[in-house]
């Protein structure tokens, strides 16, 4: 590989230094912007191509929807998997697997949402999360309370 070759990606003076990097491909004459650092702004891609489309209606939606996605990992990182399964082991087996599942799906979704470096994204998204863990801890705590209140001991 010579000095001046980068993969065979051709690297134009402008492509990098802005924190950018823009692309045309062949004969289709699309321009597309990938940032390379946080930035703010409507102006994002996230998850699917021309979502939300430079609409600030849609790019709302999509902060509440990356918000929901990271308050349900955590809310299903507790789900009560003990109901599953107490006659049939591998019933309750599939049962957590699909929960797992799931929750992995969404936590993917959220981190491939992040990669679009949109601060308003990462936000809600830690936000989410944040809130989440408040949720969980404080229903875990408030059973633990009434545990102690009952006479007995709580579960750790």
């Amino acid at each position: 590989m010579s000095n001046g070759d980068h993969g065979g990606m051709p690297m134009t003076p402008g492509s990098m230094s802005d924190g950018t990097m823009n692309s045309t491909t062949g004969d289709m004459d699309m321009n597309m912007i990938m940032h390379m650092s946080f930035y703010w702004g409507k102006d994002a891609i996230i998850l699917f191509s021309g979502w939300p489309n430079r609409s600030l209606g849609m790019y709302i939606l999509a902060l509440f929807f990356i918000f929901l996605l990271a308050l349900s990992i955590e809310i299903l990182s507790v789900f009560p998997t003990s109901r599953f399964g107490i006659n049939r082991p591998l019933l309750g087996a599939l049962g957590r697997a699909s929960v797992y599942a799931v929750r992995m799906g969404f936590a993917y979704l959220v981190m491939l949402s992040v990669m679009s470096y949109n601060l308003g994204i990462f936000i809600v998204a830690v936000a989410g999360h944040a809130i989440g863990f408040f949720v969980v801890k404080a229903l875990a705590l408030a059973t633990a309370n009434q545990a102690i209140s009952a006479g007995g001991t709580p579960k750790a």
